[in-house]
């Protein structure tokens, strides 16, 4: 997925400079986005990503 399309996602979710883990799994599901995906643009853009789980994002 292209990063201008996970802006328009997190936009949409009111999402500016962080997100609960628990919400990027929602997204990961609700758009059919990989969490890597979700990681990589959210470390590209200074977005933290809080109370994570497991580690899935660094």
């Amino acid at each position: 997925m292209e990063n201008e399309q996970i802006k328009t996602i997190f936009e949409k979710e009111g999402i500016t400079s962080e997100i609960q883990c628990p919400k990027a799994f929602e997204i990961s599901e609700k758009y059919g986005v990989s969490k890597m995906e979700i990681a990589r643009y959210c470390n590209k853009n200074n977005i933290k990503i809080r109370a994570c789980q497991l580690g899935c994002f660094k």
